[in-house]
């Protein structure tokens, strides 16, 4: 039989918190998750458990550090991941996690379950024991996307907007990748960030809506400050 199948401990997740946040992040609070049912280190009424991105790392072998410190980024964005530095000594930069259960539980909640994810729920139930089967293709990581695009534009997008969610969902379709949004938020907000004229137009509507092929195509530093660029409706 060979080594690579289950024979040491699975990372497991529930598929429909991938659907919701993004594979790399679900992945990552449900290994925060785990840790904090065994730690005995409680600040402030909550639990927390303490690595550096190198000791994660350890733990999620099949990414970069780059990679954990991105999605960490993006789980802290979104609110569902708190960071603190309890360290004795400050100059340790150590940084210690704990999950907002109460906003995980909010973000649910605002969402609403799916009849497929209530069958997934049910079934996992049943089988407890058993791996976790799901299509890596039907993730979209919207958790990255809005922590990305919120970071690089200061401004506080929800992830919960079902209007937000439909957009990433329409380019996803087209057959766009989580690149492919980057590079389009990296554009357009190195040439609107600076100008309050312009810098309204750093929205989703704008940025993910029907001419998102185009600013993608656009070629670094050249600006097209053109009314033909917006649903000027809106």
């Amino acid at each position: 039989m060979s080594r690579l199948l289950i024979n040491e401990s699975p990372v497991m997740i529930i598929p429909s918190l991938a659907a919701k946040i993004g594979l790399n992040e679900a992945v990552v609070l449900q290994q925060i998750h785990y840790w904090l049912g065994i730690s005995k280190h409680n600040m402030e009424g909550r639990t927390w458990v303490y690595n550096t991105y190198e000791e994660w790392q350890k733990q999620l072998p099949f990414w970069s550090v780059s990679t954990i410190k991105r999605t960490i980024r993006s789980l802290e964005m979104l609110g569902l991941l708190l960071s603190e530095n309890w360290n004795q000594m400050k100059m340790d930069k150590t940084k210690w996690y704990s999950i907002d259960y109460e906003k995980l539980q909010e973000f649910e909640d605002s969402l609403g379950a799916s009849k497929e994810e209530i069958a997934l729920e049910e079934n996992s139930e049943k089988t407890k024991e058993s791996v976790v089967h799901f299509s890596v293709k039907k993730v979209i990581p919207y958790g990255e996307i809005i922590g990305y695009l919120n970071e690089k534009t200061g401004k506080k997008f929800k992830l919960s907007s079902i209007k937000t969610r439909e957009l990433i969902q329409s380019r996803y379709g087209e057959g766009f990748t989580l690149k492919d949004f980057n590079r389009v938020v990296d554009l357009k907000s190195a040439d609107w960030q600076t100008d309050p004229a312009w810098n309204k137009f750093l929205r989703l509507e704008t940025l993910f809506g029907t001419k998102f092929e185009s600013y993608l195509n656009q070629q670094e530093g050249k600006k097209r400050l053109t009314e033909g660029d917006f649903n000027l409706d809106d």
